[in-house]
C-alpha cells in the first residue's frame, strides 16, 4: 500500500480510540506524532489542550498532512454535569484546531458521533437525515460539525467528518461513565449488578475495525459526512445475557429499566458511505468482541478464562432488519 499522506497527527492519542488508532497507522506505514492533554513526555508526543492552542504549535510546525482529531469532553452524563468545559472544548477548542489545520494546509478528520442524530431518525442517515440532538453532548458534535462545513465551503478546508456509532475496545477504560459494553462486562466480572434499557438496541463497532476506517477517511479526496458503525444492530438485552452467560454470572444481576431522557432507545446508522466511499467493512464480530472483552475483565480480576468451548455461549444473533424494529423481539 502506498500511502499520499506520510505524516499524521492525533489529537486525542491517549484516548480509547485514540491509542488504537495511533497504533493502526504506525503499524500500517505513517509518520505518526501524538497529542493530548495527559501528561507526558517522548518522542513525537506532545501535550496540548485544545484549548490552548499555542501549545499545539510544535505539533503543527512538524507539517503534517492529515489531522484525526478526537480530542473531545466525551459522553452524556459527563457533559451535562460539566457543561460549560463541554461547550469550550468541543466547539471553542475544535475551532481552534480547524484554524491551525488551515493556516499549515493540513486535511482534518473530525470525529464527531451518532449522538448528534437524537432519537427522532429510524435510520440514521449520513446523507438525508437532519440532525436533531437530544442531549448537550450530541449538540456541542453537531455545531463542531458545523464549524467544519463552514471552513470547507468557505475557506477551503479539507475535511472529512466522521459519526462513529458504539465503539468499544478490550483495553478501554472502565467506570459507570463508560458505554454499556464494558459495564456490563467490567460489573458482572464483579457481581455487580447492570442495567438494560427496555426496548434498546445497538451495533457494536470493534476499535481495531474502526481504526481502519478512521485511517481510510484520512485518504478520502473529497468532503464528506460518513457513518461509521457495525451492520448488525443487536438487542441491548442480548448483548448483556451474551457478557452473564460467558462470565459465568448470575442471572440476577441483570436488571431491565425504562429508558432515561436524553437518550435513544435505537441506533440503526445507515453504512452504505462508509462501504462505497471509505471501502470499509468490519471484520470483528459481535461474539469475538464480546469475548476479547469479558477475557480482559476476567485476567484483571484473577479470574480464569474460560475454556474454548465456552465461546459457544456467544451464540449467534439475528440482527433487526434494517426497515422496522421487532419490539417484541426487542423485550419493548
Amino acid at each position: 500500500m502506498r500511502l499520499d499522506a506520510k505524516r499524521v497527527l492525533v489529537i486525542g492519542s491517549e484516548g480509547n480510540i485514540g491509542r488504537v488508532l495511533t497504533r493502526h497507522l504506525k503499524a500500517v506505514g505513517y509518520e505518526v506524532a501524538e497529542s493530548d492533554i495527559k501528561p507526558g513526555w517522548r518522542d513525537g508526543y506532545f501535550m496540548a489542550d485544545i484549548n490552548h492552542p499555542l501549545d499545539l504549535l510544535p505539533a503543527f510546525e512538524w507539517k503534517p498532512d492529515v489531522v484525526f482529531l478526537l480530542a473531545a469532553l466525551v459522553g452524556r452524563m459527563t457533559s451535562e454535569q460539566a457543561a460549560s468545559l463541554a461547550i469550550a472544548t468541543n466547539i471553542a477548542g475544535i475551532n481552534n484546531v480547524l484554524q491551525l489545520c488551515k493556516r499549515h494546509q493540513a486535511k482534518c478528520v473530525f470525529f464527531s458521533s451518532s449522538e448528534v442524530y437524537g432519537p427522532q431518525s429510524d435510520l440514521m442517515n449520513d446523507a438525508v437525515t437532519l440532525p436533531r440532538p437530544n442531549n448537550r453532548y450530541g449538540l456541542s458534535k453537531l455545531l463542531g460539525e458545523q464549524l467544519v462545513e463552514y471552513e470547507v465551503y468557505s475557506c477551503g478546508l479539507k475535511a472529512v467528518i466522521l459519526r462513529p456509532c458504539m465503539l468499544y475496545h478490550e483495553d478501554e477504560d472502565t467506570g459507570d461513565h463508560r458505554s454499556a459494553m464494558i459495564r456490563f462486562a467490567a460489573n458482572l466480572v464483579a457481581g455487580e449488578p447492570i442495567e438494560v434499557h427496555a426496548g434498546s438496541a445497538r451495533g457494536w463497532l470493534h476499535a481495531d475495525d474502526a481504526a481502519r476506517g478512521i485511517e481510510a477517511a484520512g485518504r478520502l479526496e473529497h468532503y464528506a459526512t460518513i457513518n461509521l458503525g457495525h451492520p448488525d444492530v443487536v438487542p441491548m438485552i442480548q448483548v448483556a445475557e451474551m457478557v452473564r452467560a460467558y462470565v459465568g454470572a448470575d442471572p440476577s444481576l441483570i436488571k431491565v429499566s425504562s429508558l432515561p431522557h436524553g437518550m435513544t432507545l435505537i441506533k440503526r446508522p445507515t453504512l452504505d458511505r462508509q462501504h462505497a466511499l471509505l471501502g470499509f467493512e468490519p471484520r470483528v464480530s459481535l461474539a469475538e468482541g464480546v469475548r476479547r472483552v469479558c477475557d480482559r475483565q476476567l485476567r484483571d480480576a484473577g479470574r480464569a478464562i474460560p475454556t474454548p468451548h465456552a465461546a459457544d455461549l456467544l451464540r449467534p444473533i439475528a440482527s433487526i432488519g434494517k426497515s422496522r424494529v421487532d419490539t417484541e423481539a426487542l423485550g419493548a
